[in-house]
């Protein structure tokens, strides 16, 4: 089970965040057998996320490219419900422009995905039906590392927390902002800047929690 989240103190605005490369580093170690065991196991908690979704729900995932929790196992937990999955796109308005748009996934395999290679390094599609996040129910967002009370460290480019910023500060109930990850991922506290979006729900393979 995941610990409890801890309750913010003074000594918050004193943490130091642990490097990413030491999270990105374990995730590179595990063997492609390992990671996909793990997926799996993650992904018998979709049940409890499922409870919170209107049927059809869009559903917004991602390319797990850098030894994340691979996210195969989310596309096949959407194609069995019948939610409509969809990959973000980084740059549609120009290379200045952080905010993520969606393009949906008529693939039953993430590796048959025609894609190109964004100038940071991530794979991507192309394809004129490009959603916003609000149009989304859920956003499944990749992650460093979080700690207990749903604080995400990024890989630095602030593109979800620019995509996610404005309806977040609206208090928007949608989309709900899911993080995947492996449970060494999971920390007790991170340093949260002003401009940082929680995560309102988090799967790792040992369990779910909410925020």
């Amino acid at each position: 089970m995941l610990p409890e989240p801890k309750s913010p103190t003074s000594k918050d605005s004193e943490i130091s965040n642990p490097p990413r490369r030491h999270f990105t580093r374990q995730r590179r170690q595990l063997s492609d057998g390992a990671r996909r065991n793990l997926a799996q196991a993650a992904s018998l908690h979709l049940t409890k996320l499922q409870q919170r979704l209107p049927v059809n729900s869009r559903i917004g995932l991602y390319y797990d490219g850098f030894g994340e929790l691979p996210t195969q196992s989310l596309l096949d937990w959407c194609r069995r419900l019948g939610y409509l999955p969809y990959l973000p796109v980084v740059g549609s308005l120009g290379s200045d422009d952080k905010r993520l748009r969606f393009v949906p996934i008529y693939h039953t395999k993430l590796v048959n995905v025609p894609t190109r290679i964004h100038r940071l390094g991530m794979k991507q599609n192309h394809h004129r039906r490009l959603l916003w996040a609000r149009e989304l129910d859920v956003i499944i967002c990749p992650l460093v590392a979080v700690d207990l009370n749903g604080n995400r460290m990024g890989m630095g480019g602030g593109f979800y927390d620019t995509t996610l910023g404005k309806s977040y500060r609206a208090g928007a109930s949608r989309p709900l902002k899911i993080g995947w990850c492996y449970d060494f991922q999971v920390v007790e506290a991170l340093q949260r800047q002003p401009w940082d979006v929680p995560l309102d729900g988090l799967i790792t393979p040992s369990g779910i929690r909410w925020f």
